[in-house]
């Protein structure tokens, strides 16, 4: 998904940025930074959410007296409802992008649906998938934002508005790292705090940002080892933490 800055040389457009990431990785704040900063450098940008309506359907299932999704309507239900629902959010933020000629900074992708599905076990929707998103152009740049499941379960406590399992966690993090997109991500270790995961993106984006736009400042901390930078990143390897949420 990710193609290289070097190739562009730094003249092609960014019309497409997408983060993924598992649930609590930070995916979310990081998306509306990057098109706030994208916009205040001269590149207007916005912030699209695609999500899949997993949370407003465990939400319902609750009010319903159901444990979860997937105890109301099956894991197939649950699979259907987020693939219609990922793809029309997709379609309708690329359209959008298209009318008013801004960059689509993309809170989740197609990507985020294939884990979910092999997250669940439903290896054979994900054929299903594929071939529905398949009309949709991959992202300029993808990063995959990474944090120890433990850290992803303890943010999402703290915030209070949903509840994921260790077991969901650990199973979306496998499912990330064995799609077959997982060589192209840009892998950004997001365990820390917001703004050095911010300097991260920022900096793997110099290229196609004005000069001097998407580089940190000469008094911030250097990002360790693990940060990428353009043209790309080296993924974590299977020996190492690298997860993901749909």
């Amino acid at each position: 998904m990710a193609r290289s800055l070097r190739a562009t040389g730094g003249r092609a457009r960014l019309r497409r940025v997408a983060l993924i990431g598992i649930d609590g990785s930070g995916k979310t704040t990081q998306a509306h930074r990057l098109a706030d900063v994208l916009t205040a450098v001269g590149r207007p940008a916005t912030y699209h959410r695609n999500a899949g309506g997993r949370r407003w359907l465990g939400r319902l299932a609750n009010r319903l007296g159901r444990p979860d999704a997937q105890r109301l309507v099956g894991r197939n239900g649950v699979l259907a409802v987020e693939s219609v629902l990922r793809w029309l959010a997709i379609a309708a933020a690329l359209a959008s992008c298209l009318v008013t000629g801004r960059t689509a900074v993309m809170d989740r992708y197609s990507a985020c649906q294939y884990a979910s599905i092999r997250a669940h076990g439903g290896q054979r929707w994900e054929r299903l998938a594929r071939a529905g998103y398949r009309v949709f152009p991959a992202p300029q740049v993808t990063f995959l934002l990474t944090v120890d499941p433990a850290e992803a379960y303890r943010r999402i406590e703290r915030r209070g508005e949903d509840h994921e399992t260790m077991g969901w966690l650990t199973a979306a993090d496998s499912a990330y790292r064995t799609l077959p997109e997982y060589q192209s991500f840009v892998v950004v270790d997001a365990g820390g705090a917001p703004e050095e995961v911010e300097r991260r993106i920022r900096a793997h984006l110099a290229a196609w940002l004005p000069p001097g736009a998407g580089r940190p400042s000469p008094d911030a901390p250097s990002p360790d080892a693990s940060a990428p930078g353009p043209p790309a990143a080296e993924p974590i390897r299977d020996g190492l933490p690298a997860q993901a949420r749909p």
